[in-house]
């Protein structure tokens, strides 16, 4: 499993819908690419265009209307608050669980109720309320239970509270199971239609339907909403819950609240994260005609979702994952903007433990994929298991081996020596749950979706399940699917991306889960500047020739007759995201891209965040029967080079004017420098100053080969 000179994706491409999109495009003053990316989203008419644009413009059902118990649920609670009889919650250790236990730690605090919480232990316990919190809250006189992200599936526990005459209400959004549990009240999306705005909230959604809910049935809402908005936010974008319905109407309403936070906890978090709130985020909203100059914009601070996905939401996950989850209920519940600093600076050192452990476990978990000679056209999925691993970041570690990998990925480690815990994560075509339950009679427990899950399994059992999950794998992925699969939007050119289609993509905000942000494609890009930045990041410049003009005759040398084409060059700036195995980037390449804004110093500038890139030209339809040759000077000093044949490859060689040969195979990242192969010195071409030559050549290279 050697290193990639290039990602191994496949490119998926929206077929293109040019006259219908121009029409979109003419009817709602958008640029015709982001009409292309509405109509890839089943955005089709002017009408559907000006709804998703400003969804607080579209009819709200009220929740009572769609949730059966939750008019239940109120009352039960409105009771046990006059009673003064104590309210326990029943969070979970994720961002989803601690946001949501919060939320509703404030809200009931605030209408006057008893109220205490409970977190199970991620290591020793796992997901979900248990029968030991229940006979806890049961011992400490607990009259009613509040499930938040978990319960739907506790069928023994909740059995056991009734049995005790302990009351709950389940507030989840996970799975229906074949059975209920005998709750009290139960709030769950998926108990109600696909059709209903409410479907796709998050354990954080439910509980503040709950709350607001309750608040406004007591007349207590004023001043408690705006904070819990918030926490949905938060929750809501860290959980990856779908960006669709209401989720997209209030998330679109919380992030622009979270700048001028009214929680001390989120103030020192966006403090600690050092989320850029310097300058103004412009939100475009759609009036009533169109998009265009005149449209009503509002201008004012707005956080991005990528702003909580990328550097709030990891830092609350980092807690749950390794630490004590009280860091966060405190964070998140204080008032007390000194104990706000303290929680939010151990957040930040944990997170920065969390992402080293990431990283030594990811750099491990490579070095036994590349010395195992694993087969992955034939075993079609990953198993990866070693000691001394922590459980609370494999899951990410498996995400990144996927990444890299492209095939389903179940990574564990040992608990003990006998048992093995793990974690699993998938790709389109592989149902991570229906992989488990396969293998159901090898282990000892299991959970999840399609997309990832959890398992556990006797130690003894590791080398059949290996064998069993290679063997669902191919009954469901084709050689072709083990890449990871890279969704596009639409072809663009350097001349179409400006500051104006940037504000345009920004009024599709929030984006995320089910509403991805634009992907966009060019072909034939030059990379003409590219560096290693930070933890192996690449960072470039690149150019495209977007069209060509005719130099005058009165322009040109003498020694010419005819007029020349002189290419019109445009430059944007771009960043590739942990791709220090890809560096260099080849000169000339096709690249896969989001837009992003850089504020840098108060200039606004768009640049690229790349998604993927492949060669430009198949390998396979190159000729090197006559190899191109050219010279140039680099650094006032004359060189020749040229491609030629060596082993079926084109091998790059580089002539200095002492006659030393600087020779590179295709994908390396060092060649060989010398007069002769045998007494050439190895060198790392990606260093300076041989890596500014080797792209001096290939430009001298790509310029004479479009003179042939």
């Amino acid at each position: 499993m050697q290193n990639r000179r290039l990602p191994n994706q496949r490119w998926e491409i929206y077929p293109e819908l040019a006259e219908k999109a121009q029409q979109v495009a003419s009817e709602t003053h958008l640029s015709p690419l982001l009409a292309q990316v509405l109509l890839n989203r089943g955005i089709e008419t002017a009408q559907e265009v000006q709804a998703f644009l400003d969804p607080e413009s579209q009819f709200l059902p009220s929740p009572l209307e769609e949730f059966p118990d939750l008019a239940k649920s109120l009352e039960l609670l409105e009771k046990a608050i006059a009673n003064q009889d104590k309210i326990a919650i029943c969070g979970d250790y994720d961002a989803d669980g601690m946001t949501s236990t919060a939320l509703l730690l404030r809200s009931l605090r605030w209408l006057g109720a008893s109220v205490d919480h409970a977190i199970p232990s991620r290591m020793s316990e796992g997901y979900g309320i248990n029968k030991r919190i229940v006979e806890e809250f049961h011992a400490e006189d607990v009259r009613l239970i509040l499930t938040v992200d978990n319960g739907i599936s506790a069928y023994d526990p909740i059995d056991r509270a009734r049995q005790l005459g302990v009351k709950v209400i389940v507030t989840d959004h996970h799975d229906i199971p074949p059975q209920l549990p005998p709750a009290d009240a139960i709030l769950n999306p998926k108990l109600i239609p696909e059709s209903s705005p409410y479907r796709s909230l998050a354990g954080v959604g439910v509980a503040y339907i709950l709350a607001v809910s309750l608040a406004q049935q007591l007349g207590k809402a004023k001043g408690l909403v705006k904070p819990l908005l918030e926490l949905f936010t938060l929750g809501t974008i860290a959980d990856l819950a779908p960006l669709t319905g209401v989720n997209r109407r209030w998330v679109k309403r919380g992030l622009q609240l979270l700048p001028e936070s009214q929680l001390a906890g989120v103030q020192a978090l966006i403090q600690m994260a050092g989320v850029d709130l310097g300058s103004d985020s412009t939100s475009a909203i759609a009036n009533s005609q169109h998009l265009n100059s005149k449209s009503n914009i509002q201008n004012q601070k707005s956080l991005k979702p990528e702003d909580i996905g990328f550097r709030l939401g990891p830092r609350i996950n980092a807690v749950g994952r390794i630490a004590d989850p009280q860091i966060i209920i405190d964070l998140l519940t204080t008032d007390d903007m000194g104990l706000a600093l303290e929680r939010a600076m151990q957040c930040e050192q944990i997170n920065k433990h969390r992402q080293q452990l990431c990283e030594e476990i990811e750099q491990e978990a490579i070095a036994w994929c590349e010395q195992s000679q694993i087969n992955l056209q034939q075993d079609r999925v990953l198993v990866v298991v070693q000691p001394n691993w922590h459980h609370g970041v494999i899951g990410i570690v498996a995400s990144r081996l996927l990444e890299r990998y492209g095939v389903p990925v179940f990574i564990g480690t040992y608990e003990d020596e006998e048992h093995i815990r793990g974690s699993a994560r998938g790709i389109p075509e592989f149902n991570v749950f229906d992989g488990l339950q396969f293998c159901a009679d090898l282990l000892l427990k299991f959970g999840g979706h399609k997309a990832a899950g959890g398992f556990s399994l006797p130690a003894k059992n590791l080398s059949e399940l290996r064998s069993r999950l290679s063997t669902f794998a191919r009954q469901c992925l084709e050689p072709q699917h083990l890449k990871p699969l890279l969704k596009i939007d639409v072809k663009a050119d350097f001349n179409q991306i400006d500051y104006n289609l940037y504000k345009q993509i920004d009024a599709l905000h929030p984006c995320g889960i089910e509403n991805i942000a634009p992907v966009f494609w060019t072909s034939n890009v030059r990379a003409i500047e590219q560096q290693i930045v930070g933890k192996g990041h690449i960072k470039l410049t690149l150019s495209q020739d977007t069209g060509a003009e005719e130099k005058p005759v009165s322009e040109l040398s003498p020694n010419f007759q005819f007029k020349t084409q002189k290419s019109k060059l445009k430059t944007l700036k771009a960043i590739a995201w942990r791709w220090r195995d890809y560096f260099p980037l080849p000169l000339r390449v096709d690249i896969a891209y989001r837009l992003r804004e850089n504020n840098f110093n108060g200039n606004k500038i768009v640049e690229m965040e790349l998604l993927g890139v492949r060669e430009s030209i198949p390998a396979e339809n190159r000729s090197v029967t006559d190899p191109v040759k050219a010279e140039f000077y680099h650094n006032q000093r004359r060189y020749t080079c040229g491609f030629f044949l060596k082993d079926s490859l084109q091998e790059l060689r580089i002539r200095n004017p002492e006659g030393k040969v600087l020779a590179i195979e295709p994908g390396q990242k060092t060649g060989l420098l010398g007069k002769n192969r045998e007494e050439a010195s190895e060198i790392d071409i990606s260093q300076p100053p041989y890596f500014n030559l080797v792209q001096a050549a290939l430009l001298a290279l790509d310029t004479a080969k479009k003179r042939l």
